[in-house]
């Protein structure tokens, strides 16, 4: 079956129950698709995507507080701030050194869902966690789907489908 399709509709199931869980928990429904986001952007697919995009997100959760709690140091001097945000920017593209911790687009979408969440990591790091994982069940349950054998027809053998991708 094709690809897209299948990844289309079990996105379209899982996002509504995404809405419906997030006002369900008192999570930041937008925070979550942000995760969603990630995992599907994130270049490595499968577990090890999920982690590193897990890890990634958390990291820029971090770096965001960072970049929040420092510049609160000292208020009236806002050029520290903005010292601080390009310094902490640069680490959250150097730490893509390590494997990790590779993929910089979830760093920068898990500061980025921070900054935007008024500094409530908290709440922030729930939501974002829980839509990483929703956004790896709407992909890997698309591709499940679309690798399933069709029945060509009553009593007819099973087919693998040959859709494009």
């Amino acid at each position: 079956m094709n690809i897209i399709l299948m990844i289309a509709i079990t996105t379209g199931v899982l996002s509504g129950i995404w809405g419906w869980v997030a006002v369900s928990l008192g999570l930041i429904s937008w925070a979550g698709f942000l995760g969603c986001t990630a995992y599907f952007a994130c270049p490595q697919g499968g577990l090890k995507g999920l982690l590193i995009t897990l890890l990634t997100c958390m990291s820029g959760v971090f770096w965001a507080m960072m970049i929040i709690q420092g510049s609160a140091l000292q208020p009236e001097w806002a050029i520290l701030g903005y010292v601080l945000t390009g310094m902490v920017a640069f680490l959250m593209c150097i730490q893509a050194y390590q494997q990790w911790l590779s993929f910089v687009p979830g760093t920068f979408i898990g500061a980025c869902a921070t900054f935007a969440g008024n500094g409530d990591w908290k709440l922030v790091t729930v939501s974002v966690l829980v839509g990483v994982v929703f956004g790896y069940a709407m992909k890997n349950s698309g591709l499940w789907l679309a690798a399933r054998p069709r029945r060509q027809g009553k009593g007819a053998t099973l087919q693998h489908s040959t859709d494009a991708e």
